[in-house]
């Protein structure tokens, strides 16, 4: 449903679902005389029911999908046709998801949406994780088979720390069926995320040999020489590498961000998501309490053993917390605000390893 622009969800009928697959639109009689006295079941019931047959759909009419031609999947995407569906059938459904109260997560991914086959969706996927602020938008940017020139000339079209994108496309195969089927790089990256937070933390890069391996892809759609890497790197596009020995491993960590900063990585990202999720719940215990000492002394005590803890698993090199007089005067009261400040150092992560060799003299002595 929809009520001035924003979309929602309307429930309706008087009892809970209990069936993922099954729904009773109507019930016109009562359902306890569902059997007459002889225990026959009475013809008001059983008149819609399935006669028994061999099984097969036989005349029944519909179509699986809204465009009149067979849904093309993984490679086979296109702007017409995205898995059966275009680009404006996402819009409502993406468009649900700003609802922070409603639904609660820190990644999201559209695959196969890319900004050459519904930019708008795209985009929209990403200003959402913008406008909530809790989370990171995981997007894909070109079809399958296209050139590094144009996986640039994508990359140029957003600014944003809360959105990151990786290329190429990556073979796995597909769980359903057994085949080997192409797939954006958004179907691997929430698994590489999910096991980053599994084995380590949030403020860990998600890349390299140790968190970005990806053990489920066959291959990737091209091997990526160093130079070609550092290309697609410089333009805020994550590389999926290829190694001997070592397989298919992520091998970048930058947001979409242009302007150099802390947030043009993703691990300062995910670290700041999370530690917003954590004094988010603190803070909404405190609505409507009283504006006194107190109340700012009980955030204190529970925020700050958390983001001691976070410094301690290397998360932050530093950090203040200030919710006292000097932000929280007499004006700031009155207007029946409590008003908090967090200053935090997040730890940077070495991406670049510099090794200087030596060749000394027989004899010589090192200082």
């Amino acid at each position: 449903m929809t009520d001035g622009g924003i979309n929602y969800i309307q429930n309706q009928g008087s009892f809970r679902n209990k069936s993922s697959f099954v729904r009773v639109k109507s019930v016109i009689t009562k359902t306890p005389d569902y059997f007459d006295n002889n225990g026959t079941a009475k013809i008001a019931y059983t008149a819609s029911l399935p006669i028994v047959g061999s099984g097969s759909f036989t005349s029944a009419l519909g179509g699986l999908f809204n465009t009149a031609s067979a849904a093309n999947f993984y490679e086979n995407v296109s702007t017409a046709d995205i898995q059966g569906l275009t680009a404006g059938d996402y819009a409502t459904a993406v468009s649900l998801m700003a609802n922070k109260d409603e639904y609660v997560y820190n990644s999201i991914s559209v695959p196969g949406v890319t900004s050459q086959n519904g930019a708008s969706v795209v985009s929209s996927v990403a200003n959402n994780s913008v406008n909530r602020g809790d989370n990171i938008s995981i997007i894909d940017l070109v079809n399958y088979a296209a050139n590094v020139g144009t996986v640039t000339n994508q990359a140029a079209a957003f600014d944003s720390s809360y959105a990151t994108t990786y290329w190429p496309w990556c073979q796995t195969i597909d769980p359903e069926t057994g085949k080997q089927v192409w797939v954006p790089a958004s179907v691997m990256i929430p698994g590489v995320y999910a096991y980053t937070d599994a084995s380590a933390d949030a403020w860990f890069a998600p890349a390299g040999l140790t968190r970005g391996a990806l053990g489920t892809v066959i291959r990737a759609e091209r091997k990526l020489p160093s130079s070609t890497r550092d290309t697609l790197y410089e333009a805020n596009v994550n590389p999926i590498a290829t190694f001997p020995n070592s397989g298919v491993v992520v091998f970048g960590q930058k947001t979409l961000q242009k302007r150099a900063s802390a947030l043009d990585r993703v691990n300062v990202r995910r670290l700041l998501i999370a530690v917003k999720s954590y004094v988010s719940q603190i803070a909404d215990t405190l609505v409507f309490e009283q504006n006194s000492m107190s109340t700012r002394n009980n955030f204190l005590t529970q925020v700050n053993p958390y983001l001691e803890s976070v410094q301690q698993r290397q998360g932050l090199y530093a950090f203040k917390t200030v919710m006292d007089e000097s932000n929280n005067g007499p004006d700031v009261v009155d207007r029946n605000q409590l008003v908090g400040q967090i200053f935090l150092q997040p730890t940077k992560t070495a991406e670049f390893v510099l090794l200087d060799f030596n060749v000394t003299p027989t004899g010589a002595t090192f200082e």
